[in-house]
Formats: C-alpha cells, sequence, structure tokens
C-alpha cells in the first residue's frame, strides 16, 4: 500500500466517493421528508423504525436548544474541517484506509451542512431501539440518526482502525 502522496487522479477518485456519500444521503432524506411528516414512525423489525425527526443540534442533539446560532456555528465548523479534510486527501490520497475513512467523514459532514443550510436542521430517520438501553436512553430508543451521521461514524473506525494498524506496522 502506498503511503503518503498520489497523483490527482487518486484526490479525484476520494472527492468522488464522498460526493456518493452526499447523494445517497440526500435522497434517502428525500425520500423520508416526502413521505413522512415530523414525529412519523414506521416499525420495520422489533428492534429498528423508520421515523422522521429533526435536530437542529449536532450528535445527540449537542445544543439543539439554541437560539438559532448553533445552526451557523455547525455549519462553519463542518466547513473548516471539510477544508481540512480535503487537504490531508492531497496529501494523503495514497493511503487508502485513511483516504478512505477521511472521504466517508467528508461525505457526512456534506451532507448534514446540505440540511442545516436548507431547512435549519438535519433530517434523520434511522430509529434503533433495545431494551438494554432503557437506562441510557428515552425508552431504550438510540437518538435517531441519518446516512451521513453513519458514514461519519464509519470513517471515524476507520481513522483508528487505521491508526492501529499504523502502530503495529512500525513495531
Amino acid at each position: 500500500m502506498a503511503r503518503g502522496k498520489s497523483g490527482g487522479a487518486g484526490l479525484a477518485l476520494w472527492l468522488a466517493l464522498a460526493a456518493l456519500v452526499v447523494v445517497l444521503d440526500q435522497f434517502s432524506k428525500w425520500l423520508i421528508l416526502g413521505h413522512y411528516r415530523l414525529g412519523d414512525a414506521t416499525p420495520i423489525t422489533g428492534f429498528f423504525n423508520i421515523v422522521r425527526a429533526h435536530n437542529t443540534g449536532a450528535a445527540f442533539s449537542f445544543l439543539a436548544g439554541g437560539s438559532g446560532w448553533q445552526r451557523w456555528f455547525f455549519v462553519a465548523l463542518a466547513l473548516a474541517a471539510s477544508s481540512f479534510i480535503v487537504w490531508l486527501l492531497r496529501q494523503h490520497a495514497g493511503q487508502r484506509l485513511f483516504a478512505f475513512s477521511l472521504s466517508m467523514i467528508l461525505g457526512g459532514a456534506v451532507g448534514n451542512v446540505v440540511d442545516r443550510l436548507q431547512h435549519g436542521y438535519v433530517v434523520d430517520f434511522l430509529d434503533f431501539h433495545w431494551p438494554f438501553l432503557s437506562g441510557l436512553f428515552y425508552r431504550g430508543h438510540f437518538p435517531a440518526f441519518n446516512l451521513a451521521d453513519a458514514a461519519i461514524t464509519a470513517g471515524a473506525v476507520g481513522l483508528i482502525l487505521d491508526e492501529l494498524l499504523r502502530v503495529r506496522r512500525a513495531r
């Protein structure tokens, strides 16, 4: 596996992956907005529902109770992080797991920024619930999330794995 810089073709691939994440995320949210009203839910299994929820905050509705300033704060933060990620991708396009992980985070961040700019909130619709979560979350429901959030989480896991593998190779 190549370490370090790669040509512009590598960067283009990772940016295309991030764009694909944005397209899939926005398409899924468009379907939810077109078929569900706020608060609607469809049980799929005994532990999973499709719902329509709006989040004006960040993860776990952090700062959702703000007076509106948080919308612009989260947009600015995501745009700054996205710029940094593109710079990192340019520098490390040849590192496949690292670049894949960054692309997932970039696509997820942009997908949620589109929501914040367009609606003033992020559309969430994936609702997982288990009784063992009742002590942590209301009625055992993990906070609803979307494909952008899932991509960001996958990217974070990938970054941790990439670092663990890097440390292991260095031994």
